[in-house]
């Protein structure tokens, strides 16, 4: 029953996020949850691919940014190069969370990158949480705690949060693409609320520009295509068209997206 509860605390958290209209604020809603059901005090959610020089470290809660801020690039070096779950997901498709400890035993506590946590975050167990399907470099989130190791149960809700991890992040993508394609002077955000477009609706709205099936569009949005045809139905209304060409030429005169031949590309 406890899992269960977890579990909707994730899935409410998610459905929240899914009405974040600033796409910069999805993964601190998600990474603070997931520290939470998983019984975690810090999460580092990758928000860029990361090389051992470079890559943004987000960090939940923001005190854990401040004990990083301190590190050196050698330091800032180690974590970014993941051990010991770049080696352990390297070359495979398995993207099950795993803790640090089981995926190399005592060999954890002996690594540079255990003393290195155990002196800036004073935590000493790590759980890794790739996004299913991600490719290499694998994205996702590290989950850190002190004391016991991560036990059955919080790695069974860590997997269970996965493809809501996953459907927040294309999320994510799809919002900051637009913004870009667009540009700030173009206020998309602002347009859209005008029109009482959820972010949600946007995102498959932007899909239907890119003249994607329903069942493209679900696939791409992690949803199904029941779905799909309930938020094309309320684009429709809200836009007050009747079929999907109409609706993209009027999204397009209304700045909701690019129209043909601007400087950009459609988000992909």
């Amino acid at each position: 029953m406890r899992l269960d509860r977890s579990y909707e605390r994730m899935l409410a958290v998610a459905v929240a996020a899914l009405h974040e209209r600033e796409p910069e604020r999805l993964w601190p809603l998600l990474a603070g949850a997931l520290a939470e059901v998983c019984g975690g005090e810090a999460v580092i959610h990758k928000r860029d691919d990361w090389s051992e020089r470079t890559g943004t470290i987000g960090t939940v809660p923001a005190g854990a940014a401040e004990r990083l801020a301190g590190l050196s690039e050698a330091g800032l070096g180690l974590l970014r190069a993941g051990y010991p779950f770049a080696g352990h997901y390297a070359g495979g498709t398995d993207r099950a969370p795993v803790s640090a400890y089981r995926a190399v035993g005592r060999a954890w506590r002996d690594s540079p990158t255990a003393r290195l946590l155990g002196e800036a975050l004073g935590v000493d167990h790590v759980l890794g949480v790739p996004l299913p399907g991600s490719a290499e470099p694998i994205t996702g989130c590290l989950v850190y705690r002190v004391g016991t190791d991560f036990t059955d149960g919080q790695l069974a809700l860590a997997g269970r949060a996965q493809p809501l991890l996953a459907a927040v992040d294309r999320q994510r993508q799809l919002l900051e693409e637009w913004r870009r394609t667009l540009g700030p002077a173009a206020l998309p955000d602002e347009r859209a609320a005008d029109r009482a477009l959820t972010p949600r609706e946007t995102s498959v709205l932007l899909l239907l520009t890119d003249a994607l099936t329903a069942d493209a569009i679900g696939r791409r949005l992690g949803i199904s295509v029941r779905t799909v045809h309930k938020h094309v139905e309320n684009i429709y209304r809200k836009l007050g068209t009747r079929d999907r060409v109409g609706t993209v030429l009027r999204a397009q005169r209304l700045g909701l997206v690019p129209t043909p031949g601007r400087t950009g590309s459609h988000p992909r």
